[in-house]
């Protein structure tokens, strides 16, 4: 199997001879979609290390934070306890999210009008979960919320992050709808399992998959690649593969593109590369 992949390493150059128009809009919306969860994320990650480390007299009154960006510039927001909260940090990174140039204000403020309507996002997204048995929970998990507003789209996504190191976890994964109120329209479930790889200490070039049943669709999800930029790095692997019924889709983890085949056009060069490897 293994020998099989490596040969598809250049189909990643190829997308557009697969050129279903209908494929490569929808692709590209999930990546840009992606793309805009690992932003979050990234700032939410480093935000977090660095607000801890800088102003420590602050931390007993965390009553959360979350991440959105403005500008280019990704900004981890953190709000005090209470009622009425108050923005007691605002940590903000450039496209590199270098922590040795990353902006940090500490000082209080209001939630700026785009802060108070994701804050509110998050806080009723929290609340909507709170013994809703759709959401399963995990041990060595935690929930990571991230609101997002797009001109007239409002919505939570909710992922699941490992506890512990060497640890890739796909699925588990929600996204919850608002309306302009930031009033829950709909829940759902993104993926209808959960996925864990484990990522041996030492090993390079690894290259990983997973599949999707149809409920999940036929293509790699916006949560999937936001997973794979977060982590492909660390684990430092060569190549992700989504399988579903119709489709495979492929990353690559060195350039952050994706390539998408028919499950018919995968499953002709698998027996292609067969008869080869027999030869």
């Amino acid at each position: 199997m293994n020998k099989f992949i490596l040969t598809l390493s250049g189909v990643l150059f190829f997308i557009s001879s697969f050129g279903q128009t209908k494929v490569e809009k929808e692709t590209a919306t999930i990546v840009d979609e992606g793309r805009r969860l690992y932003r979050s994320e990234m700032a939410s990650w480093y935000g977090t290390d660095l607000f801890l480390e800088k102003f420590k007299d602050k931390v007993e009154n965390i009553g959360g934070y979350f991440s959105y960006t403005e500008n280019d510039i990704s900004k981890c927001i953190f709000f005090s306890k209470g009622e009425a909260p108050k923005v007691i940090g605002t940590i903000s990174f450039d496209s590199t999210y270098n922590v040795g140039t990353a902006k940090m204000d500490g000082s209080e403020r209001e939630f700026t009008p785009i802060e108070l309507e994701l804050y509110q996002l998050r806080t009723n997204a929290k609340a909507a979960i709170k013994g809703d048995t759709l959401f399963k929970y995990y041990e060595n998990t935690e929930y990571n919320f991230i609101p997002v507003v797009d001109n007239s789209e409002r919505k939570v996504y909710v992922l699941t992050g490992p506890k512990n190191n060497g640890v890739v976890i796909f699925g588990n994964d929600y996204l919850l709808t608002f309306d302009k109120n930031c009033k829950l329209l709909q829940k759902k479930r993104l993926h209808q399992n959960i996925i864990t790889i484990n990522s041996p200490k030492g090993d390079t070039d690894l290259i990983t998959m997973h599949s999707h049943l149809p409920e999940t669709g036929d293509f790699i999800t916006s949560t999937d690649i936001c997973t794979l930029m977060l982590y492909e790095k660390l684990a430092r692997w060569k190549q992700h593969i989504v399988i579903s019924e119709n489709y495979v889709c492929l990353w690559d983890c060195k350039t952050d593109q994706l390539a998408v085949l028919t499950k018919k056009a995968w499953d002709n060069i698998y027996k292609d590369s067969q008869k080869r490897h027999k030869n």
